[in-house]
């Protein structure tokens, strides 16, 4: 039996682009909360628990847009152009943010001032940018054929601004949620009170985000059935355990909260489940279109003999960025004090 080429190279996109935000995810969070620190100090530790991991993170967005160039081009030829503008700002923000990460451990005081504000502005408006690529993207995009038929500023819309609202809150709950397990003393009870905050802003902006993406398009709501004047159960059944799935993961996170103890770590795994949820749910509304809501990954797919070059890379070279994944993570375990300085 052949292996269905197309279908695991558009695995290992999902999979990359899910890497990405889980991981790259909580240090945009950390960026967003910097201005809510009681000290300059404290915005040290909370940069020092993320010094030894954050640009390994980027490599999942790297793999990601590299990969569905080099996989699916007349899908990348189609979602550029549609979402070029929240594409090169996040970009942008995101090198802004690479700099002030440097700079700002070695800037004097009124150039550390300075670098401070741009790493939490640029973390801010990358997380910004991200959700309104994704409002586009769920919103669909525009199509001549497999070439992209719409205007540049289709995807700004109020739907992508509650999109990019809601993808703020959540990303300030992984980040809060990765101080709660990784810091201690004063620091590590500001994270828990920003963790609290953040879970009752996410969990708020999740449901009327997913009820306005029922909305969105019709494919969407008819594959949760929805059909405009209620559900139908039999449709929609079969795929309640996935936000049953986000809900519980919140009150993972709730419940550690409540209950310090030894479950430090507890509150990012839930913010992890609530993430995985999401994903999942999008997954299930898109199948098997690549491009929302025209173009399927097969319709999409460069030829085999290329994905075949692709993917053999992937598989020689994945093994190494996961095992450093973890290896790094494993390393730097445990609480960072005030005088860890990764740096």
């Amino acid at each position: 039996m052949s292996l269905d080429l197309p279908l695991v190279a558009a695995g290992v996109i999902a999979v990359a682009v899910l890497m990405y935000v889980l991981l790259d995810g909580f240090d945009l969070g950390i960026g967003i909360l910097f201005p809510f620190a009681k000290a300059e100090r404290d915005r040290d530790v909370m940069m020092d628990t993320v010094a030894p991991v954050w640009d390994g993170n980027e490599t999942w967005l790297v793999l990601g847009g590299g990969g569905l160039f080099a996989a699916f081009p007349f899908a990348y030829a189609v979602l550029m152009p549609a979402l070029y503008l929240p594409i090169v700002v996040m970009l942008l923000a995101l090198i802004l943010r690479g700099c002030a990460f440097e700079f700002r451990h070695r800037a004097r005081a009124r150039g550390k001032a300075f670098w401070t504000a741009a790493f939490a502005g640029s973390s801010l408006v990358a997380t910004l940018a991200q959700g309104a690529v994704l409002g586009g993207f769920i919103q669909g995009v525009k199509l001549n054929g497999r070439a992209f038929g719409g205007g540049p500023f289709d995807w700004a819309t109020p739907y992508s601004l509650l999109v990019a609202v809601g993808l703020v809150a959540g990303y300030a709950l992984l980040g809060a949620a990765w101080l709660v397990w990784r810091t201690e003393g004063e620091l590590h009870g500001q994270a828990r009170r920003w963790a609290w905050i953040s879970a009752a802003a996410t969990a708020a902006l999740l449901a009327v985000v997913s009820l306005a993406t029922l909305f969105v398009h019709p494919r969407i709501g008819g594959r949760w059935g929805f059909h405009g004047d209620g559900f139908d159960m039999a449709a929609l059944a079969p795929l309640l355990p996935i936000p049953l799935v986000g809900l519980a993961g919140l009150l993972v996170a709730a419940w550690a909260l409540r209950n310090p103890g030894r479950h430090h770590a507890t509150p990012f795994i839930g913010a992890w489940i609530v993430f995985l949820s999401g994903y999942a749910g999008l997954a299930v509304s898109f199948f098997p279109d690549i491009v929302p809501y025209g173009l399927s990954f097969r319709d999409a797919a460069n030829a085999d003999n290329a994905l075949a070059l692709v993917l053999t890379g992937v598989a020689l070279l994945l093994p190494f960025v996961l095992g450093y994944t973890v290896w790094v993570y494993w390393l730097f375990r445990g609480k960072v004090g005030r005088d860890a300085g990764y740096h």
